[in-house]
């Protein structure tokens, strides 16, 4: 037997020449092709001047949403080298821009610490863009260069003269639409990193302009206390325990560590850590080091000043961090991430650094403010005791559940199928829509729970609350992953849980109210995207056999039109107010069937964001919840947490 195909051979093998490996495979470079990606280009060029401003070299960064969307990013540092690169025989500024893995950045002479370590940042950008120009100024000469799809157009030109000591870069770029699936910036994700990256270098100052505004639409964040103002900050729409942010700072071989904490009266630890600016949602070794030395040192003056007896239990890490909105930033000459996506920190000599810092200036403080010292200290002992209130329920629940002899909930339907990723649970407000949905469903993979009555507002209550909570124990029973330290996501039994709640005022009362369930004591459900809002429709419009569902009012008046034709024949429009006016079948057709339905999936782009969106809206205060309403009203459609 002969094949046509055989000749495999050394032809067969493509080399993807320097930056064309990029364009074939952006998303190996910057995670992906989305929006998320579109604005990772930005992050690239800013992270750079970021570097000069570490370095001491750089005041003012400034970043322009041009008319067409492309960016420019205007630094006052020193300006990229323009000399001839003595390996390539090429100028310096070239070779960052055309060459991946190349920059000030690996032989420790450059940059003492810096962002971007991979030295793909500006290739990479200038690989996924339509063109690229850069403008230089440095040593009384302005340079120039122009890029298309990553090839140089014209070699390094001299373009002007520039006034003596006046020197930095400027990058203008336009995203390519070829490989981009969204080419639109949006300007609150621009400014929520740029406002980040301005905190994490004090003194920094960072505008951001979107000129596609009349008039101009300008930002600038500056911030002289830089992390402590940060965590001001994020404590902005919460009530703080005490009135000053707790400050520590100090270098230890070679690391800059700069931490920055304070307690609220919330119940839920914020607490984000960052190494040369790059943000690290894992976590880490120094974030390891900052847990260690905050446990010992509470504990020490606790015991130290009596307000721990003998006979008492050590504070957990936990009980200490209930309420606690903290900054973990540290600088590090050479950082070693795990992964690709530099989320976790592995430098062994971190965790030591960040613990000997926290231990000592911690200490400090405390000794010389006895009274905030005594308020922590409170506050830990009432998580304590919470907590071994919360152990005993969680106990309790066990074991009735074992004595019972029925591990899952009464009022669940299960479905058939046993595998997990094959199946879907329906978390359905109400008894009769929850009748209604048993009925209509696909029994092999659909399982079907009802909620009744108003559910606990877990932002306002401790752990040990939720447990033997009647309302949401069942929801824990019915997924199976326990909740809180105990959560094991290997142990979900749905692939999909589906909030399915009428489209009125207390349908969307229960959506929050579950999703702010999820976000504090099952957060992994919604970062691994198994968190969705059934979309049930608003209207019926039927005339005749022909029937059409609407799920908002303009696709009512669209349907209206189309079935009354030219002779505006009549048409019956039903308003749904609640899921249990539908029939089973109704409810299949238009909410359940995978086939026909419309699904929202919940996700989580920023844990800061959504952290804070959840205190505005189940938090005790007033005003920012109804400032938050009003501003977001018409964008109500597109749930993003």
């Amino acid at each position: 037997m002969t094949m046509e195909n055989d000749n495999y051979g050394a032809e067969q093998i493509q080399v993807l020449e320097g930056l064309e490996a990029v364009r074939k495979r952006p998303g190996m470079y910057i995670g992906s092709i989305s929006s998320t990606g579109l604005h990772h280009l930005v992050y690239e060029i800013v992270d750079n001047s970021v570097d000069e401003a570490l370095a001491g070299y750089c005041t003012h960064i400034q970043v322009y949403i041009n008319e067409d969307n492309s960016i420019t990013v205007v630094d006052d540092g020193r300006g990229i080298p323009v000399g001839i690169h003595k390996k390539q025989g090429i100028p310096a500024v070239e070779v960052v821009f055309t060459i991946l893995h190349a920059g000030g950045k690996f032989g420790g002479g450059g940059y003492k610490v810096s962002g971007g370590l991979h030295g793909v940042g500006a290739s990479v950008v200038n690989a996924l863009s339509t063109w690229l120009e850069v403008e230089i100024t440095r040593d009384g000469k302005v340079y120039k260069q122009r890029y298309e799809k990553g090839k140089v157009m014209y070699k390094l030109q001299v373009i002007g003269e520039a006034p003596e000591g006046v020197s930095g870069t400027k990058v203008t770029f336009l995203p390519d639409h070829t490989i981009f699936e969204d080419n639109i910036y949006d300007y609150d994700i621009l400014r929520n990193r740029l406002r980040e990256m301005a905190f994490l270098t004090k003194g920094l100052k960072i505008s951001l302009t979107d000129k596609r505004l009349i008039p101009e639409k300008v930002r600038s964040f500056h911030y002289e206390g830089g992390i402590k103002e940060f965590v001001t900050y994020l404590n902005r729409h919460r009530d703080p325990l005490y009135n000053e942010v707790i400050y520590c700072e100090g270098v230890r071989d070679g690391i800059s560590v700069e931490v920055a904490l304070q307690h609220n009266d919330s119940y839920n630890e914020s607490t984000y850590s960052f190494v040369n600016n790059i943000n690290t949602p894992e976590g880490g070794t120094h974030l390891a080091g900052y847990r260690n030395a905050l446990t010992k040192t509470f504990n020490d003056y606790a015991r130290n000043n009596k307000l721990l007896k003998d006979s008492e239990a050590n504070l957990s890490g936990e009980d200490i961090r209930e309420g606690l909105t903290a900054i973990v930033s540290i600088k590090i000459e050479d950082p070693q991430f795990e992964g690709q996506t530099k989320q976790k920190l592995g430098n062994s000599e971190a965790r030591g650094a960040v613990d000997s810092v926290v231990s000592e200036q911690l200490t400090y403080y405390l000794e010389q403010n006895p009274a905030v010292a005594k308020i922590i200290c409170e506050k830990s002992i009432m998580a304590q005791r919470a907590r071994d209130a919360a152990r005993k329920a969680r106990d309790l629940t066990r074991r009735k559940s074992a004595l019972e002899g029925m591990s899952l909930p009464g009022k669940l339907a299960d479905c058939s199928d046993k595998d997990p990723s094959k199946c879907e649970i329906y978390i359905v407000e109400g008894d009769s829509a929850g009748g209604s949905a048993k009925e209509g469903r696909d029994r092999k993979y659909q399982a079907i729970l009802p909620l009744w009555g108003k559910m606990l507002n877990v932002e306002k209550a401790r752990i040990d609350k939720v447990y033997g909570n009647e309302k949401l124990m069942p929801v824990v029973t019915a997924l199976g992953t326990s909740i809180g330290e105990d959560f094991d996501i290997s142990k979900l039994r749905y692939g999909k849980v589906i909030i399915m709640a009428d489209a009125d005022v207390d349908g969307s009362h229960i959506r929050t109210l579950l999703l702010t369930f999820f976000f504090r004591f099952m957060r992994p459900l919604i970062e691994d995207g198994h968190i969705y809002l059934a979309q049930p429709p608003l209207f019926k419009v039927a005339r005749g056999k022909q029937v059409r569902y609407a799920f908002s009012d303009a696709e009512r008046d669209q349907y209206i039109s189309e079935l009354s034709g030219e002779n505006n024949l009549k048409v019956n429009v039903q308003r749904y107010k609640g899921l249990g006016e539908m029939d089973p079948e109704q409810l299949w057709e238009t909410t359940m069937d995978p086939e026909r339905r419309t699904m929202i999936k919940v996700t989580m782009e920023d844990a800061v964001k959504a952290d804070e969106i959840f205190t505005i809206l189940m938090g005790d205060k007033v005003a920012p919840r109804k400032e938050f309403i009003e501003k977001n009203a018409e964008y109500v459609k597109d749930l993003d947490v």
